[in-house]
């Protein structure tokens, strides 16, 4: 049996480096190079040399909007150093594969750690779908003098207007470095 091993990276780290974008969770090239402790560049040479692994459901790069979008949320550089180019990024299947790609013992060990984010980030979202169907039942019992605390609960429960863009994980408030 093996022992578990402490984790190489921060599970946090992880978690605020998974955003939302076009509906789907993603991490971006250069959050994952960092991880892998390799240049953004590398990796996507990488990704390129192999570039039938990676169809559109995998990895894609951002259109100009979702960049600019991108950068003015986080206040990176934009003329004068910085990235110039729209990021690649990867779906959790996407990242998966990434695993075929960069074979070296860090990035087996960061990816497994990945996957596992991924897989808490799908166990939370299945807990809150579990609960509005709970609140749904509970609902339908109960008669109206219940109806305003029902509608705070929603309320708390809602997504935010702003969340197109927001990063997902459990700091996802704070600014990257």
């Amino acid at each position: 049996m093996r022992k578990k091993q402490a984790s190489l990276i921060p599970i946090e780290r992880i978690d605020q480096s998974i955003l939302l974008i076009r509906s789907q969770k993603v991490m971006l090239d250069s959050d994952l190079a960092s991880l892998y402790d390799v240049e953004t560049k590398a990796l996507t040479r990488a990704v390129k040399r192999n570039i039938d692994r990676f169809p559109g459901d995998f990895m894609f790069q951002l259109d100009q909007k979702e960049f600019e979008d991108l950068r003015c949320h986080f206040g990176t550089s934009s003329s004068w150093g910085g990235r110039r180019y729209p990021p690649y990024a990867f779906t959790e299947q996407g990242v998966a594969m990434l695993s075929s790609v960069l074979r070296s013992p860090r990035a087996i060990a960061v990816n497994v750690e990945i996957m596992r984010a991924f897989v808490r980030l799908r166990q939370m979202l299945a807990t809150h779908a579990d609960l509005a169907r709970k609140l749904d039942a509970l609902e339908k019992k109960y008669d109206t003098q219940f109806k305003i605390v029902f509608d705070a609960i929603r309320q708390l429960m809602a997504p935010s207007k702003n969340q197109s863009q927001r990063r997902i994980g459990f700091h996802a408030s704070k600014k990257r470095p």
